[in-house]
């Protein structure tokens, strides 16, 4: 079983305006970082990137409000397990964006990511991540679909967030920096 990942956010100001400059100065900094961090599997590519491959059709969640953009900030990606995923979430550069959101993301009325297991050899694609989050928006966290704050482990069953091994990959991420 491998840990997926699917977020969703959407920009207060259209994607290109100065205000979301900010956001577009990290992004491919923290998907440099994400991408040599301990514990993620694979991540999807965007169909207008170059060099990636994205995992099916993007698609977003009935909360997306096209505005002439396109297209909304999301990711979908396997991660190993809770913890390291938690550890890159919260530590360093994408917690300072984290940090950042309200400058640049309308304020969701929406869960800003979905967590589950995914036990099949193929990749979950885009319109797994849409299916799980609008789930976990409309029944509340479960084996199906659940956050940080109220996670299953791979059995279905409620468990925590073990923060002694989130402090084990947080200084071995620093000290391979």
């Amino acid at each position: 079983m491998r840990l997926a990942l699917y977020t969703f956010g959407q920009f207060a100001q259209p994607a290109e305006d100065k205000s979301n400059d900010g956001f577009h100065a990290l992004n491919d900094l923290i998907f440099a970082l994400a991408d040599k961090t301990e514990g993620l599997i694979a991540r999807s590519g965007y169909a207008s990137d170059e060099g990636t491959t994205p995992w099916g059709d993007e698609v977003y969640p009935r909360f997306y409000e096209e505005r002439g953009d396109g297209w909304s900030p999301a990711t979908l990606s396997l991660w190993q397990d809770l913890e390291s995923l938690f550890a890159f979430t919260y530590s360093g550069l994408h917690a300072e964006a984290v940090k950042r959101g309200r400058e640049w993301f309308r304020k969701p009325e929406w869960p800003p990511l979905v967590l589950w297991w995914h036990g099949e050899a193929a990749l979950p694609n885009w319109a797994d991540g849409v299916r799980r989050h609008e789930y976990l928006h409309d029944h509340g966290p479960t084996p199906y679909a659940f956050t940080f704050k109220a996670p299953f482990d791979s059995a279905g069953a409620p468990t925590r967030v073990d923060g002694q091994r989130v402090r084990e990959f947080r200084a071995r991420s620093a000290t391979a920096s």
